[in-house]
């Protein structure tokens, strides 16, 4: 709406939204993510030994370059949790040097997962060979889209406190990115031990 000069006219100032609000939507965003990994561990479990005659985990799975790449993720973590120290304390340049590197651990991730996903493709062991490889791919592939989204997310923030500097709307949407970012570790430590470390297992 506008007034009589043209100039818009605004009647939220602000005062009604409760203090924090902005946070406690995205722990409830989390929890329902939390249940739709709830759901693909689950059917993992269900059809993670259904390997229609076909290779099972311990013919597939290389430890040695998931390891790897748990500790790109992990490390990942560490290096953000360097950002939001600086964070804390205004220092706009350690902030983004910090959410660099995490971005480009974050890639290395993606790099890793995506040619493990091509190597299993290129053996015949696609996701429509058996329940066990569409259950596998299902699970680590939707993992590998939320780092994904998390890397484009970071890239974002990054541009956004590089022109507007640690503002209090950035550092609360850094905030929320840490808390996504903590929460795909999480995940995933869940995705090696369940996934990988037990699917070597005879």
């Amino acid at each position: 709406m506008t007034n009589n000069t043209g100039a818009p006219v605004f009647y939220d100032n602000g005062d009604h939204h409760p203090q924090h609000g902005t946070l406690l939507g995205f722990w409830i965003y989390l929890m329902s993510d939390c249940l739709i990994f709830a759901v693909l561990f689950a059917t993992y479990a269900v059809l993670g030994r259904s390997y229609a005659a076909g290779p099972s985990g311990a013919d597939l799975f290389d430890l040695p370059l998931v390891a790897l790449n748990t500790g790109f993720l992990l490390l990942s973590s560490i290096t953000y949790g360097f950002a939001m120290i600086k964070m804390l304390g205004n220092k706009k340049s350690g902030t983004l040097a910090w959410l660099a590197i995490t971005g480009v651990l974050g890639l290395c991730f993606l790099a890793v997962e995506l040619y493990e996903f091509a190597h299993l493709i290129h053996e015949g062991a696609g996701p429509q060979r058996s329940a066990f490889l569409s259950s596998f791919f299902t699970l680590v592939g939707t993992h590998g889209l939320h780092v994904t989204f998390g890397c484009i997310w970071l890239v974002t923030l990054m541009v956004q406190v590089s022109k507007f500097g640690l503002t209090k709307e950035n550092k609360r949407r850094l905030i929320c990115l840490s808390m996504f970012w903590h929460f795909l570790d999480v995940i995933w430590i869940g995705v090696f031990t369940f996934v990988y470390l037990m699917g070597v297992l005879p």
